[in-house]
């Protein structure tokens, strides 16, 4: 069996929370709800069995598949019957046909003297095809399910409808505490895959830590040994977990999936989105761009200073599907007939050029991570900073809040260069751009992938120093 790598904080949280319901074994009300969230092929699932593999308690693990409420309750109704639970044999007796009933039979196979653990996969299925769904959970959950010592895992890939879920208008608010889980993270990718810092940010750029993508990554081999093996696979995860993913959420006619298409290929402005996704009306376009953003698939970002801004930027925010966007989507014709070595030399002619500003939020995030640090404070705000025409354009920028600011913390640079450290030069182009940006001496912090040739900057960091901050301290 594959050795389970990271998530280990997760493993931990899930672990406490079932003995603090095994502890009130007896009491009023021991059982517990936890609302797990994250994008698809994260690996939610694959870390709840972990769990409840490590656990040993009887379980229940349901997953909605997005049929109607009858074919879901009959899904359900065989998952119990397949389940550890000791009182499974209920459902064989009475198939409930209603899901209220259905609650409370499961509310019945439960054991009262022992933990177990139930788990509904995919609830926003479940929220979208049964009505009052949330209704009939709230008080399957009020009346029955917490007064027994059970830890319900609600599961759910549709990130704004699983936080829907808990908002306080709605039935379930305050009843499950909130749980994201992310890619795995470049240190994971480090210790997963036999990598050298460097290596495993390439490697986070490219997989998005998704865990599925990277059992296919030879360990210790490098990118292009990855990249080549999957390019001659078409139906390698690499290939295929996209656009599962985006159909999943997106259907293919909708208007999302072109703005999302032009915004993978490198547009960032509300102009060039619109004109790259075949002139789409104002009011198409920030329709578009709202269900991106709101369920996390995009980024819209203001440049952080203490002034004011419309300049409004978009990016995908998750790395795995900006490259495929970039360099796959546009080209699965060739590969499909096995011509993926024009695909790879494609994206070994413009990665040096692609890597340095996808590599940006993935170091912004490891600063904010480490800080305080080499002199420097926390930064609550971690962001960039640009103009409309471009000639001010700054990678770091720490300050006290985002976007409009009350004090600026430091100013800084990326340079993700193989052959080519930061120097001097870099560092006057740095200074002339913190002029336009401030008054004021805020510090100068450079990361640069190979290192740095001048005096001037308070604070620098490599591949290794910024891995670190997804390392345990």
């Amino acid at each position: 069996m594959q050795r389970f790598i990271g998530r280990r904080h997760q493993l931990r949280v899930l672990s406490e929370t079932l003995a603090s319901v095994g502890g009130a074994v007896g009491s009023a009300r021991p059982g517990e709800c936890i609302l797990l969230r994250g994008r698809r092929r994260v690996g939610k699932s694959s870390l709840v069995e972990e769990f409840i593999r490590r656990s040993g308690v009887p379980s229940l693990f349901f997953t909605a598949a997005g049929g109607s409420a009858e074919d879901e309750l009959t899904e359900l109704l065989d998952s119990v019957s397949h389940s550890t639970l000791p009182g499974r044999a209920l459902f064989a007796e009475e198939a409930p046909q209603q899901w209220n009933a259905a609650f409370r039979l499961l509310a019945e196979a439960l054991p009262d003297d022992r933990p177990s653990v139930v788990v509904i996969d995919e609830v926003p299925y479940l929220m979208d095809r049964v009505d009052a769904f949330e209704g009939m959970l709230q008080r399957a959950w009020d009346r029955l399910l917490s007064r027994k010592p059970v830890l319900l895992l609600l599961i759910g890939s549709d990130l704004s409808m699983m936080e829907a879920l808990n908002d306080y208008d709605r039935p379930f608010h305050q009843r499950g505490r909130e749980m994201v889980l992310g890619p795995l993270n470049p240190a994971d990718l480090a210790e997963m895959l036999g990598l050298e810092p460097a290596e495993a940010f390439d490697a986070a750029l490219v997989t998005g830590g998704l865990p599925l993508i990277c059992r296919d990554w030879p360990h210790g081999g490098s990118l292009w040994d990855f990249l080549e093996a999957s390019l001659a696979n078409p139906i390698s995860a690499l290939l295929v977990s996209a656009e599962r993913s985006l159909g999943a959420e997106f259907p293919p006619q909708a208007m999302s999936r072109e703005v999302l298409k032009a915004i993978g290929a490198g547009e960032r402005t509300f102009t060039n989105i619109a004109r790259a996704a075949g002139g789409v009306s104002h009011t198409t376009l920030t329709r578009a761009t709202e269900v991106l953003t709101g369920k996390r698939v995009v980024a819209a970002e203001l440049p952080l200073s203490t002034r004011p801004s419309k300049e409004r930027r978009y990016r995908v925010a998750d790395s795995y599907l900006r490259f495929w966007l970039a360099f796959l989507e546009p080209h699965m014709a060739e590969v499909e007939r096995m011509r993926g070595d024009l695909t790879l030399g494609r994206v070994r002619e413009q990665w040096t050029a692609w890597r340095g500003r996808a590599v940006e939020p993935l170091v912004r995030e490891g600063l904010a991570r480490l800080l305080p640090d080499q002199g420097l404070p926390a930064a609550p705000a971690v962001g960039a900073y640009w103009t409309r025409s471009n000639d001010v354009e700054i990678d770091l920028v720490g300050a006290d809040r985002e976007p409009v600011a009350k004090r600026l913390l430091f100013v800084g640079s990326v340079k993700w260069l193989e052959k080519s450290p930061f120097d001097s030069h870099d560092l006057a182009a740095l200074h002339k751009h913190r002029a336009a940006l401030t008054d004021e001496p805020v510090p100068l912090v450079v990361v640069s992938r190979s290192g740095v040739t001048c005096d001037g900057p308070q604070a620098v960091y490599g591949p290794a120093e910024l891995l670190g901050a997804w390392q345990r301290r």
